[in-house]
């Protein structure tokens, strides 16, 4: 494609945008995963955003999830060991304290990090989860049900969710655990169903009672996310592991069994089904027509004593629950006392959030989160990881479109909820297991990384690992117990681009100016070569960021910085040869010094989001002025930004000094 043919192929970016990353439970503080899965990639892209389409246009909002059952469950064991003498409350306050250090440690800048039960952000939430579920009830997509949930008779308590652990019943779930009704992968199912429960305040295997609550009609909700689905599969972000997981949800119901009890069908009591049988496999599939009666077949042949597994389908989304530390939900129909089950409520929390944010800038209109919810120009984009892809995917959709009135559409009007471009990574592994606070092998915390590496080190390496592509390790040569002495460091390739070549290229620049045009700009325009080559890069550079590739970003910067590293060394090499015949300052030298010059502001430019500490260093030793990084003067010259281009003077810079550093550790390891 020729440049002009990327040039009427440019993407369209929204005129504002709200970027979110998925909230860490406030259990604890940020391990590797939070940061490297999640917000590194969404504060990037914020950035990104900011430069493109204006600072004032971009809203990043995200914070803690102060509610749910990790949370209670840990401040009991820590409150029982004597880890924590503190309340709930405070409990998660200095959690929520840890997370937005870390979030600052490694240079994430975003709007507003706040906590669904903390200050105004929690009020502003309890009014936020009033309007959403009243609203829904309005529009009669509510359903009370009684359910099962279990009840620790030694205790005489209700568990919530995280207190029961046992074994996913969905067919092929390779969860590490499952709890009261979701595994750790997402799963939903009913409680009942289970395979092997235990209380994890006794650790005997607990009674089933009934309850009473709040759910979501999500099955009827198949059409209009059908639709919703194909559409999103055609937006840029959109990742294709992503969108079959969604779909597989909107598969019809079914149940799993054995062959061999194929002859034992004939004798239960089971509703119409169709029977899927491709005569190889050890089992066969029942597909319902309607969730009843899968639930009616499951009863069935769980009396009967025959064991089964069910398919992913939309079953009815629970809003609220019983636990007494939550969101308070509105009193309908006479069922009062509840709290909204913390995952609902925390997909609405960043629409929360985003008001929280516009009212301490002094917007005090109720309304004023619509701007940037609700079309009219604006667009969504959440960061999340695959394990939460059912409740950001057809559980928010679904009650997104359930806010517009009682015909929901997938194609939203005016004044209506958008829906949101899902981002969705898959695992970061630790030495290439999956780590988790509940697994054998322990995630590192974020804070401990950077005891090895720089965070623009750790930004680099994050974003190339292709986490849209696959699970993908990490391998810190400091923590690896297997790395050998002479073994490299995977974790500083992508770093060493910025440490090493850009770093020296820049300073390189610098150093030539002070030598031979008293540290001013060089009385040369940048060659066509040069002006060509920044203005390719920086269009395939913001296509692959329109579609949020960020490994691919991160390996046409390799390629463009280091292409620069090569123009100077050949070109330099030519000066030298001249200035060896006695014209040290020949117009060979100043051309490749405005050459790369040139190339090296565009770099600036595309790695700001990556490296926002040090390409802030360059411009400020460039004495450039605040719009040096907008997008809206990418192509031009450095020359473009200064008033007396031929007196123009650039900071002087020190001998080996370092835009991008590596951390002291590395000189200690070398």
């Amino acid at each position: 494609m020729t440049r002009e043919e990327k040039m009427n192929a440019r993407p369209v970016f929204p005129e504002r945008a709200v970027i979110t990353g998925g909230m860490p439970y406030g259990n604890k503080e940020l391990h590797f995963g939070h940061i490297g899965g999640v917000f590194v990639h969404a504060d990037t892209f914020a950035r990104f955003l900011r430069d493109r389409i204006g600072r004032e246009n971009v809203i990043f909002v995200s914070g803690t999830d102060c509610y749910g059952s990790p949370i209670t469950e840990q401040y009991r064991k820590l409150l029982e060991s004597g880890g924590f003498d503190g309340s709930l409350q405070e409990f998660v306050e200095r959690n929520h304290g840890l997370q937005r250090a870390a979030l600052n440690d490694y240079l994430v800048d975003i709007d507003l990090f706040a906590g669904s039960s903390i200050g105004r952000a929690a009020e502003i939430h309890r009014e936020m989860s009033a309007h959403f579920i009243d609203t829904l009830y309005k529009n009669g997509f509510l359903e009370k049900l009684t359910t099962s949930q279990f009840y620790d008779a030694e205790r005489g308590v209700f568990l919530n969710g995280r207190q029961v652990s046992g074994h996913c019943p969905i067919a092929g779930c390779k969860s590490d655990a499952g709890y009261a009704d979701e595994c750790d992968l997402g799963h939903q199912y009913r409680p009942e169903d289970l395979i092997a429960p235990k209380s994890a305040l006794t650790g005997a295997a607990p009674e089933m009672r009934d309850v009473t609550n709040w759910y979501l009609k999500l099955g009827g909700f198949q059409k209009p996310l059908s639709e919703w689905i194909a559409e999103f599969k055609e937006r840029p972000c959109s990742r294709a592991a992503a969108v079959s997981s969604i779909e597989e949800f909107l598969e019809p119901p079914v149940i799993y069994l054995k062959r061999e009890y194929l002859g034992a069908l004939a004798s239960l009591p089971l509703p119409p089904y169709n029977l899927r049988d491709d005569g190889k496999s050890t089992s066969v599939t029942l597909a319902f027509g309607e969730l009843s009666g899968r639930e009616t077949a499951c009863a069935a042949l769980s009396a009967a004593g025959i064991r089964y597994r069910t398919g992913k389908t939309l079953v009815p989304f629970r809003l609220t629950g019983n636990i007494e530390w939550g969101v308070p939900a509105p009193d309908l129909e006479g069922l009062d006392g509840l709290t909204v089950w913390v995952w609902p409520e925390s997909l609405w929390a960043p629409i929360s959030f985003t008001q929280t944010l516009l009212e301490s800038r002094g917007d005090t209109d109720p309304g004023a989160w619509k701007r940037w919810w609700c079309g009219g120009g604006a667009r969504v984009y959440q960061f999340i990881g695959q394990d939460n892809l059912y409740f950001y995917g057809p559980a928010q959709a679904a009650m997104f479109m359930g806010m517009q009135g009682r015909e929901p559409s997938a194609a939203p009007g005016a004044g209506q909820l958008v829906m949101s471009d899902l981002i969705v990574n898959h695992h970061m592994l630790f030495l290439g297991r999956k780590a988790s606070s509940s697994s054998a092998v322990k995630p590192p915390m974020a804070r401990e990384l950077l005891e090895y590496y720089t965070p623009e080190q750790l930004r680099a390496h994050f974003l190339g690992l292709g986490l849209s592509l696959r699970s993908v390790g990490i391998h810190p040569k400091p923590l690896n117990p297997e790395a050998k002495p002479g073994d490299s460091d995977p974790v500083l390739k992508e770093g060493g681009l910025f440490t090493n070549v850009l770093n020296r290229v820049a300073r390189s620049c610098f150093y030539t100016a002070q030598k031979y045009t008293d540290g001013r700009l060089p009385d040369a325009e940048p060659s066509p070569e040069a002006v060509e080559t920044a203005a390719e890069a920086a269009l395939d550079y913001e296509a692959l960021m329109s579609r949020c590739e960020f490994h691919q970003m991160m390996n046409l910067l390799d390629g463009y910085i280091r292409g620069i590293n090569k123009h100077w060394s050949n070109r330099m090499k030519e000066a030298d040869a001249a200035g060896a015949r006695g014209d040290g300052c020949n117009a060979a030298r100043m051309q490749t010094l405005a050459d790369c010059l040139h190339m090296t502001r565009v770099a600036a430019v595309l790695a700001h989001p990556i490296a926002p500490r040090g390409t802030e260093l360059l411009a400020e030793y460039l004495n450039m002025p605040d719009n040096f990084f907008d997008w809206a003067h990418i192509f031009e010259p450095i020359s473009f930004f200064v008033a007396d281009p031929g007196a123009h003077r650039l900071k002087f810079l020190e001998p080996r000094f370092d835009f991008f550093p590596k951390h002291e550790s590395q000189f200690e390891r070398q």
